[in-house]
């Protein structure tokens, strides 16, 4: 089989602001969750030199990494990302929004069991 290598690729000057702008929030969300650079990195499963490089913009983060940091941080991928997020027509139901709410004041180890709960329940759903 033939030689794989791994090809350099120059970042355009917005792909460069995108990447340190994504690495100041995903900084600044991290010191808001009251994470240290090393708990990111084993909530992650990456190391903490990965986790400072992200930080700085000096390395990308994975696209697929994406959703499980955004969770893990507590934001939207949209909101990670840097997007505005537009909202919806229709919010959600008072009911559901009062429960949002309600999640919002618990412990982060109340949160995060909460939140496993729910993305068990939305992968059985999905299958």
């Amino acid at each position: 089989m033939g030689h794989l290598s791994l090809l350099a690729i120059a970042m355009t000057h917005d792909e460069k602001t995108f990447f340190r702008e994504l690495g100041a929030r995903i900084a600044q969300l991290r010191k808001e969750q009251n994470l240290t650079q090393t708990q990111l990195a084993e909530l992650t499963g990456m190391s903490q030199q990965s986790v400072a490089s992200w930080e700085v913009g000096r390395l990308r983060p994975a696209v697929s990494m994406l959703p499980r940091l955004a969770r893990i941080l507590g934001v939207s991928t949209e909101t990670l990302i840097g997007e505005e997020v537009r909202p919806a027509k229709r919010g959600p139901t008072p009911k559901l929004q009062q429960q949002m709410e309600r999640i919002s004041q618990l412990s982060r180890t109340q949160q995060r069991f909460v939140m496993q709960m729910l993305d068990t329940v939305i992968a059985q759903a999905g299958r």
